[in-house]
């Protein structure tokens, strides 16, 4: 299945808490609120380096995913890595295997984030596999 919409994003910077030779290490925490066949809310939190260099950074993030999806409620984690090289970006965002819960138990797949004007896009090109009932941890029960 893919799935198209839109998305607000709020973001929360922190100040670089490591910086050498103009390599500056970061945090940054984002909200965001997605419209369309995604109706959901999410929290990212993410780690960024950003160079001396106009253009090149990287960054990685998680980011959890609650809300309905094409009529099934639940959540999931989204796993970003990001690269830009002198302008040029590379960005993979993939489903976490088997963080799906409720009735996305079993999700998974990738979006594809893109921005125009201004406005945040997303396509989201998923499956929902059929899974059995997660084993009790035998540890808990001891």
């Amino acid at each position: 299945m893919l799935v198209q919409g839109t998305f607000e994003i709020t973001a929360q910077f922190e100040p670089p808490h490591d910086t050498v030779d103009g390599v500056a290490l970061a945090r940054a925490r984002f909200d965001k609120r997605f419209q369309g066949p995604l109706e959901a809310t999410s929290a990212v939190e993410m780690l960024s380096a950003r160079t001396p260099v106009a253009g090149s950074a990287g960054y990685v993030a998680i980011e959890r995913v609650r809300g309905v999806l094409a009529g099934r409620r639940g959540t999931f984690v989204l796993q970003h890595m990001g690269v830009m090289r002198r302008g040029a970006p590379s960005l993979t965002v993939s489903v976490v295997p088997d963080s799906g819960t409720g009735e996305l138990r079993g999700l998974r797949g990738s979006m594809d984030i893109q921005i125009a004007d201004g406005v945040h896009h997303y396509a989201l090109d998923y499956e929902i596999d059929e899974v059995d009932e997660p084993a009790a941890d035998a540890s808990a029960s001891a």
